[in-house]
């Protein structure tokens, strides 16, 4: 019987996660089909609710705006996603007393393998545009290259309660700054990891490319629909080295792949995976 994972999300069109974990599961020989699936926040409860032991789920993807709101539909949260309260993976395993739901956070993962691929090693200058769950893997991630602090770039300082937490949880000071005044501040930054929406940071760019000093570092733009965005265009257009949010879904998906199936995710898996979504192939 074919094993089952999809990606949840709303909206979810758009996704490339199918492509990734399709290409993933076809060259190691697994039976897993992987679909996509559009789901609400308050239609997550009867979702997770309605599937079945039955139909040997393996693995969920969670995608915005679910992140938060999949932590109370799941037996248990490991590993970074215990701590930041955001998850976006759900691995099923099967024990003698029966299905486990178990939380994990792999965009920790994601964000840290994308940015030292750019050549980011530690200690970086960094600040992030944005303060939901996206955001506090980000701050996670910042904290693991050794980064003490982080500038958050927001629109409105009460919806940043995810950022305030992760940065709580592993111990990195930050200051929350309005997102008008994102432009000059990410101009010196060492590391900038966009957590914006699609078109969200198109603003941002605009009064950037107007003017300020810097941007010469590396930006990591989470959003990769449409792209180039305008914020990596006008990045790019300084010198700076742009990080495409294809480059994280591809290491986050690494490890959910290795969560769902157990099985060894090597160079060659990695390599058609790039393929599957345009991405250049590793060197080693």
């Amino acid at each position: 019987m074919s094993r089952r994972a999809a990606v949840l999300g709303h909206p979810i069109s758009h996704s490339k996660s199918p492509a990734l974990h399709r290409a993933a599961y076809r060259l190691l020989g697994l039976d897993i089909e992987y679909s996509a699936i559009d789901v609400t926040v308050a239609g997550l409860p009867a979702f997770m609710a309605g599937l079945k032991v039955e139909d040997n789920w393996c693995g969920l993807s969670v995608t915005m705006p679910l992140k938060t709101a999949m932590v109370e539909e799941v037996d248990e949260v490991r590993g970074a996603g215990a701590h930041l309260g955001v998850i976006n993976t759900v691995a099923f395993e099967h024990t003698a007393q029966g299905v486990r739901r178990v939380g994990h956070n792999t965009d920790v993962a994601g964000i840290v393998e994308a940015v030292r691929n750019a050549g980011v090693r530690d200690t970086p200058v960094s600040a992030i545009l944005g303060g939901g769950g996206t955001s506090a893997a980000a701050i996670a991630a910042l904290g693991e290259l050794g980064a003490s602090h982080v500038d958050v770039y927001v629109r409105d300082a009460g919806r940043a309660l995810e950022a305030k937490a992760a940065a709580a949880a592993v111990g990195l000071s930050f200051d929350l700054r309005p997102l008008a005044d994102a432009a000059k501040g990410i101009a010196t930054s060492d590391l900038v990891i966009s957590t914006l929406p699609p078109r969200a940071a198109d603003g941002i760019a605009e009064e950037f490319q107007q003017g300020h000093d810097g941007g010469t570092g590396v930006l990591l733009d989470v959003a990769y629909d449409p792209w180039p965005s305008r914020i990596a265009e006008a990045w790019q257009a300084r010198g700076g080295t742009v990080v495409p949010g294809l480059e994280m879904l591809l290491y986050q998906a690494v490890e959910q792949i290795r969560l769902f199936s157990g099985a060894d995710v090597g160079a060659d898996v990695i390599d058609v995976m790039c393929d599957s979504v345009g991405l250049p192939r590793r060197v080693y």
